[in-house]
């Protein structure tokens, strides 16, 4: 075999799996996302969110997770988050909001978003954080939930555990799921009922759960709270419409999407914007 067919395999092979990114600068972005093929963090110039105190009807929660991730940040003790509950009611939007809050606050603290079929990649993202020890990072996992023979979970043990070698002190998982427990209450049920034993065949799913120690509970919001989002999206961008138009414009909005949420707040502030010719 001469040298070009040598090189020629070389350049094949180096095609097939080509060579780990550099490291990444972190001092490039305050926000950061977790691809896989080849491994790398790319910077977020801009992070789509919206403003805390637009974020209405959370209030508790709110509280609870500003307080935890500026602990964090100042590198205090702090838990791991799951904010589970009703879908559209800000869950998503609150953990990016508060990211942005603590940054405002002059505390250093990235948010990294990883998705949750890269979950089996954890590991070699969290070397990646442990090799910068003087950034805290949030990693930040949205929609997270799993099926009956999902396998994923188990890499998701890396954070909420992090073996023997532990999870890197300067990193912190915010999870966010429709579910409680990250898997649905039906599946929970058969397997309890189709198992041989019972007590065993969910737990180790069920309890993936228990291992974070933050659970904020997002519920369906009052008609009070949908319209107070509406009235604070309003006074945000300046809008000015009629009380009385608003609040039955709003109300209509709602029952036809037969639900309230902030999602269905933001929806109908959109369109009302967008009537009358405001861009958001």
């Amino acid at each position: 075999m001469n040298d070009g067919e040598l090189a020629r395999i070389a350049t094949a092979l180096e095609r097939l799996s080509p060579a780990a990114a550099p490291p990444p600068d972190f001092d490039s972005a305050e926000a950061f996302i977790w691809h896989v093929g080849p491994d790398r963090l790319e910077p977020v110039a801009q992070v789509n969110r919206v403003a805390l105190p637009l974020l209405l009807g959370i209030d508790r929660s709110r509280d609870t997770l500003l307080a935890n991730t500026i602990q964090f940040a100042r590198g205090h003790a702090a838990n791991n988050a799951l904010l589970w509950g009703a879908r559209g009611m800000g869950k998503s939007s609150l953990v990016k909001a508060v990211h942005a809050e603590v940054v405002a606050q002059g505390l250093s603290c990235k948010l990294v978003e990883i998705q949750r079929e890269d979950l089996p990649s954890v590991g070699r993202l969290l070397a990646h954080l442990r090799r910068a020890p003087d950034h805290r990072f949030v990693l930040f996992c949205d929609d997270l939930s799993f099926s009956h023979d999902d396998q994923h979970y188990k890499s998701l043990k890396a954070v909420l555990d992090g073996g023997i070698e532990g999870r890197p002190a300067n990193v912190i998982l915010y999870a966010t799921s429709n579910r409680r427990h990250l898997m649905p209450r039906d599946m929970i049920e058969n397997e309890r009922s189709t198992a041989i034993s019972p007590s065993e065949a969910v737990e180790e799913k069920v309890s993936l759960s228990d291992r974070f120690g933050l659970w904020l509970g997002f519920h369906p919001c009052s008609q009070d709270d949908y319209l107070a989002m509406i009235d604070g999206y309003c006074r945000a961008w300046g809008l000015d419409p009629a009380p009385e138009d608003l609040r039955a414009q709003a109300i209509e909005w709602q029952a036809t999407r037969g639900a309230r949420s902030g999602r269905v707040a933001w929806q109908f502030f959109c369109d009302l914007a967008g009537r009358m010719g405001r861009a958001v």
